[in-house]
């Protein structure tokens, strides 16, 4: 089952400010939750909705996966000291 990556415009733009070498590290890593979007190294982070974590170097993706629909929502790209806030 290959589930359909959506990154929200918001993400996107933080995307786009990354350095090069960054963004396309994080780009592979978004990628590949299309074909398992829970990765080994995943984490759930606690809170109200069910959202998850992956790292690629300093930098973290918090997405939400969406079974039902085979979604998996970018919710917020960046730096690890940033993207918590």
């Amino acid at each position: 089952m290959t589930y359909s990556v959506v990154v929200l415009s918001a993400a996107a733009r933080t995307l786009a400010k990354l350095p090069s070498l960054t963004r396309e590290r994080l780009r592979r890593s978004i990628d590949a939750l299309a074909d398992n979007p829970r990765p080994a190294g995943a984490r759930k982070l606690s809170g109200q909705r069910d959202l998850f974590r992956i790292r690629a170097g300093d930098c973290r993706v918090i997405y939400e996966i969406q079974d039902e629909r085979l979604i998996v929502l970018v919710v917020k790209v960046g730096h690890r000291r940033d993207v918590y806030r």
